[in-house]
């Protein structure tokens, strides 16, 4: 397995990622993998976070990029949810620019605001060949009918994504940005190419109805994964990634 560091700039902002390729292979199919929006806790000890996720895929024989949205890890800039559909698609640009890569194969797996921006970018983007969205919310309804935009945009600032103090310029601006990464709006684009979606029982987050209606709007082929007891944070829980790792390896 040989791993790259990359450093792209979208908007002014460098986005930081890592990049998997399997040692063997001339040429692979691709995946990039895709976070939510940090929640501010520590890591739980023993956790290995996105780059133990990325090994696993590569191990059965893809190339697999993560990288840090705007606003998070190594990356510059602040969270913002339209920036973040800016950063993926030239993360996107980036992986098919590459001569290791199968055109054919091209997948996005999100995990939360992740699989929400996966769906806005996919269904722009026929170069993408299908979507794994994880703990998907069908529409960001916890942020955008808050009484008080400020005190959302201030909770967000607290988790440490805001790396300016003057930002955002308008909160009622940045709000609607989640407006309109709408997966309700976005996911029937997706057909036909495949889909998976995956939801923990026990979201505690984002309800298990969320999947069930994302999974009704969409065109086929599409699976459905409910996986039982299983909270919100789904990258932590073997059951989940299996059903993604095997709805990968089945396509290819």
């Amino acid at each position: 397995m040989l791993k790259d560091y990359i450093v792209l700039t979208v908007d002014g902002i460098a986005i930081v990622g890592q990049l998997y390729l399997p040692g063997n292979k001339t040429q692979c199919p691709a995946v990039c993998i895709c976070h939510g929006i940090p929640s501010g806790a520590p890591p739980e000890p023993g956790d290995g976070g996105y780059p133990r996720l990325a090994e696993q895929i590569c191990g059965d024989g893809f190339a697999v990029l993560i990288f840090n949205f705007r606003g998070t890890g190594d990356s510059g800039g602040n969270l913002d949810i339209l920036g973040w559909t800016r950063d993926l698609q030239s993360v996107t640009d980036y992986l098919w620019s590459l001569a290791v890569v199968d055109k054919s194969h091209l997948s996005l797996i999100g995990f939360s605001a992740g699989a929400a921006v996966s769906l806005y970018v996919a269904s722009r983007d026929e170069r993408v060949s299908g979507v794994a969205a994880c703990a998907c919310p069908a529409e960001f309804t916890l942020f955008t009918e808050a009484d008080k935009p400020q005190s959302v945009v201030d909770g967000f600032r607290n988790r440490g994504v805001f790396q300016d103090a003057d930002f955002p310029p308008s909160a009622e601006e940045w709000l609607d940005g989640f407006r309109r990464v709408s997966p309700v709006k976005d996911i029937a684009g997706i057909a036909p190419r495949p889909l998976l979606l995956v939801h923990g029982s026990r979201d505690e987050l984002v309800p298990v109805s969320h999947a069930r209606r994302l999974y009704e709007i969409a065109g086929e082929p599409k699976q459905l994964v409910i996986i039982d007891g299983a909270g919100h944070r789904l990258r932590q829980d073997d059951r989940a990634i299996g059903a993604v790792r095997e709805w990968l390896s089945s396509r290819c």
